[in-house]
């Protein structure tokens, strides 16, 4: 079992975007020195719900200061960047930093993004697979063209090629978020593991990876290659030594966090939104995750491992909203809670 943090930069109502920032590259910093597995970097753009709007910039940050935990972008936004451009910066972060990037990409939401920076609707409703796939070339293949509904051009070479510094490392590798079926049979027909959301209990995401199984079979990838895929639970953890004292440090920050960066979002379209209710997503959420004593925590990442066959945890641990608080979260997680895991 490998367990990482998910680290949002999230500004906390009174926070400046500063201070979001700065405890972000401290939780990375931390969770080398605590022993973790990995720091998955969130994404988003014009709200205060994470102030980070280039996951993989900052997982360059983080692989410079870093020399042996994993960084890798939770998720990097497909539809609003080129995805040539974003290939060759993961291959530069893959080969420079010796294999230890990851790189996550995701279809996002509805956003103004779409807008902005120019890729439209369509790009987010119909265009994820061309562009997952001309990705997936691109770090595979020596020289690459396009001739697709969105992407079209002549033959060029891959410079730097991914696979051609590192012994038996074809490229870095790609995880999908996925929070539907078809999302789901998109990356199993590719063989490529998923990334499941922090708010899908155990008994959803069991039915996710065993859809996974079934559409990988399905596609023609090996029982090695199915059975060899690392999918990824997000979740949130909390360690204190009482369960109350844990739920509390949440329920006092969280909903708060939680209201102005969900409200900042902005639909291109103007479609309706169904929010969730602040209060009642930080209770599910203490729920479903390891936030208690070091004991409870990891009888619940035990749990969920059994229960749904994920071996990959990416852990928000900045809830409390406050550096020391995280500080140590993070520096219990690894003395406490990760030596009782297998």
């Amino acid at each position: 079992m490998r367990v990482g943090t998910f680290v949002l930069g999230a500004q906390f109502p009174g926070q400046g975007q500063g201070e979001a920032l700065h405890r972000a590259v401290r939780t990375a910093d931390v969770a080398e020195e605590a022993g973790l597995d990995a720091v998955w970097l969130a994404e988003h753009h014009f709200v205060p719900y994470g102030t980070c709007p280039s996951a993989i910039t900052l997982a360059a940050l983080l692989l410079g200061r870093t020399r042996r935990i994993r960084v890798g972008t939770a998720v990097s936004v497909l539809p609003t960047v080129h995805p040539v451009a974003l290939g060759e910066q993961a291959a530069l972060l893959h080969v420079t930093s010796g294999g230890r990037f990851s790189l996550g990409v995701g279809r996002g939401g509805p956003w103004v993004d779409l807008e902005v920076f120019g890729a439209g609707l369509h790009a987010y409703e119909k265009g994820f697979p061309e562009a997952l796939d001309l990705l997936l070339r691109w770090l595979r293949e020596p020289s690459v063209s396009a001739a697709g509904e969105r992407f079209s051009f002549r033959e060029v070479p891959v410079v730097p090629r991914p696979s051609e510094d590192l012994d038996e490392t074809p490229g870095p590798e790609v995880v999908v978020a996925c929070t539907s079926p078809a999302s789901v049979r998109l990356a199993a027909e590719r063989g490529l593991s998923m990334l499941l959301g922090m708010h899908v209990g155990d008994e959803e995401k069991a039915e996710m990876v065993a859809m996974w199984r079934s559409c990988a079979r399905a596609a023609g990838r090996s029982p090695e290659e199915i059975a060899g895929a690392a999918h990824v639970s997000a979740g949130v953890c909390q360690i204190a030594d009482r369960r109350t004292d844990a739920v509390e440090a949440l329920t006092k920050a969280m909903p708060g966090w939680l209201k102005q960066g969900l409200d900042a979002h902005v639909t291109v379209d103007g479609r309706a939104r169904a929010m969730r209710d602040p209060v009642a997503y930080t209770e599910l959420l203490c729920g479903l995750h390891p936030v208690g004593t070091p004991r409870l925590c990891v009888d619940r990442l035990s749990a969920t491992s059994e229960r749904t066959g994920i071996s990959r945890f990416a852990l928000l641990v900045e809830g409390s909203g406050d550096l020391a608080a995280t500080e140590e979260n993070v520096r219990r997680l690894g003395a406490e809670v990760l030596p009782h895991l297998g």
